[in-house]
């Protein structure tokens, strides 16, 4: 299937128990975006703590979406256009300030970089304020300090069984006006009515004119079930809860297994993967030619696409600790010359022909350079690829063309002649 969106969900999901994007999964996100395939970070966080995520996957220049606040915003990258933005009538806040005094509850909500709270020391507001990478500013009265609409409101509390009938009582007293629910055992959120994730999913869709069968959507949480039920492809993590299993059509690896990689590679780079290229071989039988020399490692490889890496160390550096432009020009001939191989048929073979650099930047020691490969002209008798090569946080230092010349196999002659 030609899939389109690639909707994943953020704790539980993209990022392992770490925090953190693995290299396996990151590399497979890239991939997919250099197929024109965009990707949306679905989550409950704040735009705030979402926007340094979608830079490290680079979708600032590949034209990925941002959905915070359980669908409450809807960013577009790069331009930072807001699409959507619904929030709650601040009439209801000094409702629900008086509700969370009366129980004890802490109380706060977002205003860009900051977590404006009546209990700034509360350990699970603080907790939230560093994952998001935000600052907490205590207020003595909530609803007068917010001085504008906020998305979302949440309470606090360790106490599962008051959440839950607090939760039961406002969605009987608050139908119409606004949405709540449980995001965790300790948070209750309360939303503008109507907004959830597959909702605002759904809007996100329509407004691209992609149909449900061309997406993908993984997520762990109960949050996640309608925009699950909502893609095409809806696939649970391995960790998420068994009730979210079920409402899935593929449950994958764990967050601590690289699940979300694991679907990207099974359903959308395996359908663009023509070619059973076994890389880890091909690694092994150039340990001791150049490549093995230089650390080259293939990474990925298609018709149009090669992939490899090359660390920056002692065997590709200069004098100086920075990546030596000769080593370069070495890892785009490799990834080029894999590729030509790849499009030759069995009657064919392929000799470099001619390379071109220009080198617009440095790799430092101890970093690791991407080199990829694309086919721009692919002809009888020549190949001419471009090659980008990247650091290892996609600062782009070199772009390379790298000229193949094709030719038919020289014919043995017979032993009768």
């Amino acid at each position: 299937m030609n899939y389109k969106l690639l909707v994943l969900d953020v704790d539980g999901t993209l990022l392992n128990e770490a925090k953190k994007i693995t290299p396996r999964t990151k590399t497979a996100l890239l991939k997919i975006q250099h197929l024109g395939i965009r990707i949306v970070l679905a989550s409950g966080r704040p735009m705030y703590g979402l926007r340094a995520l979608a830079k490290e996957l680079a979708m600032d220049k590949n034209g990925g979406f941002i959905l915070s606040c359980n669908g409450g915003q809807i960013l577009q990258l790069p331009d930072n256009q807001w699409l959507f933005d619904k929030r709650i009538d601040p009439e209801m806040l000094p409702y629900l300030e008086r509700k969370a005094q009366k129980k004890g509850f802490p109380i706060f909500t977002y205003h860009r970089d900051t977590i404006l709270t009546t209990h700034p020391e509360n350990g699970r507001i603080r907790r939230e304020a560093e994952l998001n990478g935000m600052r907490v500013k205590g207020v003595p009265c909530f609803a007068e300090a917010i001085d504008f609409a906020p998305c979302k409101c949440m309470l606090v509390s360790e106490d599962e069984a008051a959440l839950t009938l607090l939760e039961a009582h406002w969605k009987r007293q608050l139908a119409g006006s606004l949405d709540v629910f449980r995001s965790e055992s300790y948070f209750l959120e309360i939303v503008p009515q109507y907004i959830d994730k597959a909702n605002t999913l759904s809007w996100l869709m329509e407004k691209l004119s992609i149909d449900a069968k061309d997406v993908i959507a993984i997520g762990d949480g109960v949050c996640d079930v309608t925009m699950i039920q909502l893609a095409g492809l809806g696939v649970a993590m391995g960790n998420a809860q068994v009730s979210v299993q079920a409402c899935a059509d593929y449950v994958t690896e764990s967050n601590e297994a690289d699940g979300v990689a694991t679907v990207v590679e099974k359903h959308i780079l395996s359908a663009i993967h023509p070619s059973a290229v076994p890389l880890e071989q091909l690694n092994v039988q150039g340990r001791h030619a150049l490549m093995g020399n230089l650390g080259i490692q293939y990474t990925y490889a298609s018709e149009n696409r090669v992939e490899a890496t090359m660390p920056v160390d002692h065997r590709t550096r200069q004098p100086f600790g920075i990546l030596h432009g000769g080593a370069t020009l070495a890892l785009a001939e490799t990834v080029a010359g894999l590729g030509s191989f790849i499009l030759c048929t069995p009657d064919e073979m392929m000799a470099g022909m001619q390379i071109s650099g220009n080198h617009l930047s440095s790799a430092h020691e101890g970093d690791t350079v991407r080199a990829v490969a694309t086919i721009i002209h692919k002809g009888r008798s020549s190949h001419l690829w471009n090659v980008d090569v990247y650091t290892s946080t996609d600062k782009l230092i070199s772009s390379v063309r790298v000229l193949n010349s094709i030719m038919k196999k020289w014919q043995l002659p017979s032993s009768n002649a």
